[in-house]
């Protein structure tokens, strides 16, 4: 689904984002991407919607290849993804609704699909009830949800949350939260980068942690040799 195989990403003044990093993540599978702030977290989910490309290592997203990526194939690899982020990042002039039908809009689907799609998903996270709701009459966790409906609303393969909660008080951190997890049991990935360890320490999830660009921890190879010693 997602591999990245000896990744480096250095800056135009020469400094590097990520040193050497490689992990792989499975179809289906929830994984937390952790590490404080500057450690590189947003960058590997950068590299993964091609936003960035590595400056050297491949990154391989659902059939897609850094290594021979064409500028042409970056709108399709990006339908195969959700991303959503910690600003949530909705058109203040137009309602729930609207934001999540936008997304469908510049794909070119087709208008008869587009409802039905938007309902189904503002009813997926909860907010059926406020699909004429614009931005301002939402709550912080009430957008993040709307963003989340405009992440889901293509069926992507993967969901990138980058700090989704970031801008959260605890109970709508909860609420997001749980809505991620009830995602993924409906067989998306879902990677979620963040640094709040109580969020963490909530579920039995894979951990990948980052430290100034390396990978420095990733609990499901701690998994691997806890059961390489079991079974000899």
């Amino acid at each position: 689904m997602i591999r990245f195989n000896r990744v480096f990403k250095a800056f135009p003044k020469g400094s590097l984002a990520l040193k050497d990093v490689s992990f792989h993540v499975a179809k289906s599978e929830f994984a937390f991407l952790t590490g404080h702030s500057g450690a590189g977290k947003s960058t590997v989910l950068r590299l993964i919607y091609a936003d960035e490309l590595p400056t050297s290592g491949t990154v391989r997203v659902s059939g897609f290849s850094t290594a021979n990526l064409k500028r042409r194939e970056i709108p399709k690899l990006r339908r195969r993804l959700g991303i959503v982020f910690q600003d949530f990042r909705l058109l203040e002039d137009r309602t729930a609704e609207e934001n999540v039908a936008f997304a469908l809009e510049v794909t070119g689907t087709r208008r008869s699909v587009i409802a039905p799609k938007v309902m189904r998903v503002l009813a997926q996270v909860g907010l059926a009830a406020k699909a004429q709701a614009y931005p301002r009459e939402l709550s912080g966790g009430e957008q993040q949800r709307v963003a989340i409906a405009r992440a889901l609303v293509n069926d992507p393969l993967v969901l990138l949350a980058d700090e989704p909660t970031g801008n959260l008080d605890e109970r709508a951190t909860r609420g997001v939260f749980q809505l991620l997890r009830d995602i993924n049991a409906t067989g998306t990935a879902v990677i979620l980068a963040t640094h709040d360890l109580d969020l963490v320490r909530q579920a039995p999830y894979r951990t990948i942690e980052l430290q100034d660009g390396a990978l420095v921890y990733d609990s499901a190879e701690e998994d691997e040799r806890h059961e390489g010693v079991a079974s000899q």
